[in-house]
């Protein structure tokens, strides 16, 4: 297994039904889970958004201007999926050769100002639209609905995935990195997509070890040790665990 989207393969085919994400974001009390194939089928209809909606070609660059999220995590093994090099940003620059931005809504006004292509999602709960739409932008909440669950990726591990931080990493060398984590691990993890840690640590690394990942968003200290507890995490990234260990 050598791409990331192999290794969700490989999940898919052991036990489709085990948890893979879930999520937290404690200003609004939401919590989301995953199943493999729940996200899988998240990723495959993204990934037909993006190649049948949008007209992306392999080879192509999409700039992720998006939160620690369920959703980025999908976007990003979709545009794998569909051969393009994703460039994570969050809250950073987006750049100026990004054919496509999908874009949170308080980064919708930056990714217009671009001349790619631009995907507003709204990042609710419940799957609703954006609340402003503004001329231009794609609604990914009310679009990747009529795309359908099954999309067949013909990737190679030698072509760009990502960019971070001015590297540029092949999906081969993404899941390389990742490799030595534990077995069954459970992160739970407040990092970036767009760092190398968050990456990593927090989505590839625990998707090749057969592991799970715990996104919180907008953490309160105060409902950690429970969390932790409660989702049996191995592992915590990003945030000050309650005895000042980053690991259990």
């Amino acid at each position: 297994m050598s791409h990331p989207v192999d290794l969700l393969r490989r999940a898919l085919a052991a036990d489709p039904s085990r948890p893979l994400v879930t999520f937290y974001d404690d200003a609004t009390g939401e919590r989301i889970e995953l199943s493999v194939k729940t996200f899988d089928n998240w990723v495959a209809k993204t990934a037909n958004l993006l190649v049948d909606g949008l007209g992306s070609e392999p080879g192509g660059r999409v700039a992720l201007a998006l939160p620690v999220h369920w959703q980025t995590a999908v976007w990003l093994f979709a545009c794998w999926s569909a051969g393009l090099t994703v460039l994570p940003v969050d809250d950073g620059e987006i750049p100026g050769d990004a054919d496509i931005v999908a874009a949170a809504p308080g980064r919708l006004a930056a990714a217009l100002a671009t001349r790619a292509e631009v995907v507003g999602l709204s990042l609710h709960a419940m799957g609703a639209p954006l609340e402003e739409c503004p001329p231009g932008v794609t609604d990914y909440a009310t679009e990747v609905r009529a795309y359908g669950d099954r999309f067949q990726s013909a990737v190679s591990e030698d072509d760009p995935a990502v960019e971070l931080a001015g590297e540029t990493l092949t999906g081969a060398q993404l899941v390389a990195a990742g490799q030595g984590t534990p077995p069954g691990t459970r992160v739970l993890t407040t990092v970036s997509y767009a760092t190398r840690e968050g990456l990593i640590e927090g989505l590839i690394g625990p998707l090749g070890a057969d592991g799970s990942v715990i996104i919180c968003q907008n953490p309160e200290q105060n409902r950690l040790e429970r969390r932790i507890s409660v989702e049996r995490a191995t592992t915590v990234i990003g945030t000050t665990h309650p005895d000042n260990r980053p690991s259990l």
